[in-house]
């Protein structure tokens, strides 16, 4: 990747690579800041092969801190900067991080919550405080890295509860680039509106490593607005962007009439087919509605420019094995509804495996397919259609959420006995959370949601609350979440009640 940043610098110096708000850095001026910085890391004690968490919100500092990494031969850990609390310090933890970078104004909170491990706290007030701390280092020569060697670990939810770290090596990074660009066609003056979380795998395959494939630009910007949408898509003259189900759903009830844009094209997933098709007449875009997940380098599937059908996640990568499996692990024929499975046909275009997790690893990948949990089935053509999750996270607002996670973290609150979090669907954000409880005496709603806001991460904090005798399990005492009651009268939404 970081030979990638070096090579655009070489042959296109002053072409613009990120823009942020009215900053404007060049592929040369990124490459040299990176290089300094990795100068300044191993100064700092930054080692090859070290873990290293980067909490910094959407801005081009996140990016400085993660090429440095790379030209470093260090691991980036990305998280939210908004991370706290148990989730936090498990991953510090799990992931064998040494440092971890974040903004000035957030290191006296990590400090904090990190303060019985053994990870120093680095932060930068801005990138301009960044600029000043490397500029008097030397630019050093970035450590040659293998097709396989790790460039990041991603953490996803796992349906057992605790997060996966998922180990993605430098040749996926790569790969997923080259697909997106291709399948597209995004060319050097394209430019990428860039409003989902840095720390998340869509942004950095489908935005990041589609400049550094074709030496195009990406615009960064905070968050997502949708009031705000269109003025940032024309101050940065972007022509696509990159999604969740989520910012479709969103921008679909933004506007009543169609709308004129600089925007082209857009590329993500989980675009629900009735939002696409309001979507269509809306936005002068072609939306490129793919299928991936972290662990398979971010795509498998994708509606390309030339080969595009509405309502599919696309046709297969030519690098992917992409199939849907039936009982005993059969592949089905098309039309028939199985769990998607994959595997590659290149070396390293996918994860390597989760971190210090073998049987996880191995769970995934039987009968040497990478099974994905969800649903889909094949028209005749080779269209894939997603059907669904056959795993039972949550996915709300394009986050994937374990239900054990929530369950844990309510389940020390005193005046719960039992509980179980199931996902009831939502036209916004697909699935809210909602947690069903068996209560104790003394019981009270109002300081439960006190105690899961300053327990858990903002996205997983149930929207609706349920009273049960007991919650559905089996002899095993697994819950059955099919069971569980959906919404109804006596469902309790957090919102309205004002808890």
């Amino acid at each position: 990747m970081i030979s990638r940043l070096l090579h655009i610098a070489h042959t296109h110096a002053d072409a613009p690579f990120l823009l942020y708000e009215d900053q404007r850095w060049s592929f040369a001026a990124v490459a040299d800041v990176a290089l300094r910085g990795a100068t300044w890391m191993e100064q700092l004690g930054v080692q090859r092969g070290d873990h290293v968490m980067v909490a910094i919100g959407n801005r081009p500092l996140f990016l400085f801190t993660w090429f440095a990494l790379l030209a470093r031969g260090a691991v980036a850990v990305p998280v939210s900067h908004e991370s706290f609390g148990d989730p936090l310090r498990y991953i510090a933890q799990q992931s064998e991080s040494r440092f971890l970078f974040c903004e000035q104004s957030e290191q006296t909170h990590f400090a904090a919550e990190l303060r019985d491990s053994h990870i120093d706290v680095c932060a930068f007030a801005d990138e301009t405080a960044y600029l000043h701390a490397v500029e008097h280092c030397a630019r050093a020569t970035p450590i040659d890295v293998e097709d396989n060697t790790p460039a990041a670990i991603l953490y996803t939810s796992g349906t057992t509860g605790l997060p996966k770290g998922v180990v993605i090596p430098n040749r996926s990074y790569l790969a997923a680039g080259e697909k997106v660009t291709q399948a597209i066609g995004i060319t050097r003056d394209d430019r990428i509106l860039t409003f989902l979380p840095l720390h998340h795998a869509n942004p950095q395959m489908y935005s990041v490593m589609s400049a550094l494939t074709v030496g195009c630009s990406v615009a960064i910007v905070p968050k997502f607005s949708a009031s705000k949408f269109l003025r940032q898509a024309e101050h940065f003259q972007a022509t696509g962007f990159t999604y969740v189900g989520t910012v479709l759903s969103i921008l679909a009830k933004e506007w009543s009439a169609p709308v004129q844009s600089t925007l082209r094209w857009c590329v993500g997933g989980g675009a629900p087919r009735a939002v696409w098709e309001r979507l269509d007449g809306l936005l002068p875009v072609q939306v490129h509605e793919l299928y991936g997940m972290t662990e398979t380098g971010g795509l498998v599937t994708i509606n390309a420019k030339e080969r595009y059908r509405f309502g599919s996640v696309g046709t297969a990568r030519d690098d992917f094995d992409v199939v849907v499996l039936g009982q005993g692990d059969r592949i089905l024929p098309p039309g028939q509804i199985g769990e998607i499975a994959v595997r590659p046909r290149e070396p390293y275009v996918m994860t390597t495996g989760y971190f210090r997790k073998p049987e996880e690893t191995l769970g995934a990948m039987d009968n040497l397919w990478f099974h994905t949990g969800d649903l889909g089935r094949f028209d005749d053509d080779g269209y894939l259609y997603f059907e669904g999750r056959k795993k039972e996270l949550i996915r709300r607002g394009g986050e994937m959420i374990s239900p054990v996670e929530i369950e844990l973290a309510a389940l020390k609150f005193a005046h719960i006995a039992d509980c179980a979090a199931v996902g009831v669907a939502d036209d916004i954000l697909e699935e809210e959370v909602k947690l069903v409880i068996v209560q104790r005496d003394g019981f009270d709603a109002g300081a439960l949601m006190t105690y899961l806001r300053g327990a858990l991460p903002r996205h997983m904090v149930p929207r609706y609350l349920e009273f049960v005798v007991e919650i559905p399990k089996t002899p095993t005492q697994k819950v059955q979440r099919f069971r569980l009651p959906k919404n109804s009268a006596v469902t309790v939404d957090v919102r309205v009640a004002g808890h």
